[in-house]
């Protein structure tokens, strides 16, 4: 069964920044290509990035590009997102996803 728990969300100021980390489980990570969504409140879900199976490829919605970051490590199962120069409109709930499964999700808001 595939598994994926994200951590690392919380409450940050505008300029601020975060280190999301989504720990997967049942199934090839390693093989696997993954990719991160969000959903503000009362929207639809959002594609934020992607990454392929050894990280050497990554893409990004246009206007998040140059402030946030995709990355995996495969020995550790694990794939991040790093969210530098926060802006109030980033405050969602971030989730990482493979194909069509998505974890719980960790939450983002970006405050003064």
């Amino acid at each position: 069964e595939v598994q994926l728990v994200e951590s690392g969300g919380g409450l940050v100021q505008p300029g601020g920044s975060l280190r999301l980390s989504c720990a997967a489980s049942g199934f090839i990570f390693a093989n696997s290509d993954m990719c991160w969504i969000r959903q503000a409140a009362g929207k639809g879900f959002e594609w934020v990035s992607g990454i392929n199976s050894d990280g050497r490829s990554t893409n990004y919605l246009g206007s998040l590009k140059g402030r946030f970051t995709i990355s995996r490590d495969n020995a550790k199962n694990t794939l991040y997102l790093q969210l530098n120069s926060l802006k109030t409109e980033d405050t969602a709930m971030y989730y990482c996803a493979k194909d069509n499964t998505r974890g719980r999700g960790t939450q983002v808001t970006v405050s003064s």
